[in-house]
């Protein structure tokens, strides 16, 4: 879905940001003329036609089978936990409760809600009505991530993805001395990144600074409290009530579940957007953006991990982080088969396509956390200046 569609879609505002001193940050991007700009649009567009024209059984069996395999973790995970008096026992179901929740959160969840599945007609796999097990409210989400995520992709101060409200994470965002215990605020978030997504789209940050009402924050908090509340009390009240002399065990066990999860959701989603040569970009960049412009934003501000096919399975299949900001409603398994179209069309028009294994990309993102620790050596101006404008 382009920039005009999304914008169409949005339920509420989104708060532009701050006047800047700095000048606009610039993509490492080729001088396209505009004839090629709309013949790079038009290609991508007709790879996505394309393959959207192909989806169908093949589609739907997928998804089930990782729903059923989703399932049967979770139950076989928990059913081990039960037994977690015994050490292997619980090292057994700490596993499958992890692997039952990644891959709800990732392959199924984020991608459901994204309407990936929408064509099948089933009401239990529809974007607009689907609710995930993960602490986050599903409407929440669609609006912080479906919309606003992807529609300013690493645009400062529009996408609060850039630094969760919490990190600075770009040259643009200005520094103070609170910066200086990043690593400490990133080391939280990560392990409790479930609730670092749940309180998103509260804004908070604003609120602390005055820039959004206090009197606002209940309204959306409320849902957020009905959707978490539950979330907690199954796993670390219920659960172990029921094993009875196993609750410890049990309680122990979903705890280091849900980390685990939190760890590699962060991970997987720092590595696709914060790795070395992934970009970000001023609010005047975007204005009046054409099609193709978003298409190359999308490109210059993304990073995929190159791995086996079961990590792309348990990352959601965002290990293709470019190719799910371009077509962010083509399911997710599809991404592989698209991508070395992509990454062609990009080499034919120089435009640069950011990819690489999981190590290399996590180094990244994690040194781009600790380097925007330290205030900047100087104006970002000085080193913008000479470099080469998106085209």
């Amino acid at each position: 879905m382009h920039l005009d569609a999304m914008l169409r879609r949005s339920a509420r505002p989104v708060a532009q940001p701050p006047p800047s001193e700095t000048q606009p940050c610039a993509a490492r991007m080729p001088a396209l003329t505009d004839e090629q700009s709309e013949r790079f649009a038009r290609e991508l567009d007709a790879i996505r036609e394309r393959v959207m024209a192909q989806l169908g059984e093949s589609d739907a069996r997928y998804i089930r089978r990782i729903i059923a395999l989703q399932r049967r973790a979770e139950l076989a995970g928990r059913a081990a936990l039960f037994a977690g008096i015994l050490p292997p026992a619980w090292l057994a179901g700490v596993a499958l409760l992890s692997l039952s929740k990644a891959l709800e959160n990732m392959e199924i969840g984020h991608n459901v809600l994204h309407g990936q599945y929408d064509f099948l007609g089933d009401p239990e796999l529809q974007g607009r009505r689907y609710e995930w097990d993960w602490a986050c409210p599903a409407d929440h989400w669609r609006h912080s991530h479906n919309y606003v995520h992807h529609t300013f992709t690493n645009v400062v101060g529009l996408d609060r993805d850039v630094g969760y409200g919490l990190l600075r994470l770009a040259e643009e965002q200005p520094w103070h001395a609170g910066y200086l215990l990043q690593p400490f605020y990133a080391l939280g978030l990560m392990l409790a990144f479930e609730f670092g997504v749940a309180v998103h789209d509260l804004e908070v940050n604003r609120v602390l600074r005055r820039q959004k009402s206090l009197r606002e924050l209940p309204k959306h908090a409320l849902p957020l409290l009905r959707k978490a509340a539950p979330q907690l009390f199954k796993d670390y009240v219920l659960f172990p009530l029921l094993a009875g002399p196993a609750a410890p065990a049990v309680f122990a066990g979903n705890l280091s579940a849900n980390a685990i999860r939190n760890v590699w959701a962060f991970l997987v989603i720092f590595c696709g957007h914060f790795a070395d040569g992934a970009r970000t970009y001023r609010a005047e960049d975007i204005v009046g953006e054409s099609r193709a412009r978003w298409y190359l934003r999308q490109i210059s501000g993304s990073a995929n991990v190159e791995g086996p096919p079961w990590f792309h399975v348990l990352s959601g299949n965002l290990s293709h982080q470019i190719e799910h900001h371009l077509f962010p409603d083509l399911p997710a398994p599809r991404y592989a088969q698209v991508a070395p179209e992509v990454e062609a069309v990009c080499r034919k028009y120089g435009v640069p396509y950011n990819k690489g294994p999981f190590s290399r990309q996590l180094r990244a993102a994690l040194t781009r956390v600790l380097r925007h620790t330290l205030p900047p050596r100087g104006r970002v101006a000085k080193s913008e200046a000479a470099r080469p404008a998106l085209s």
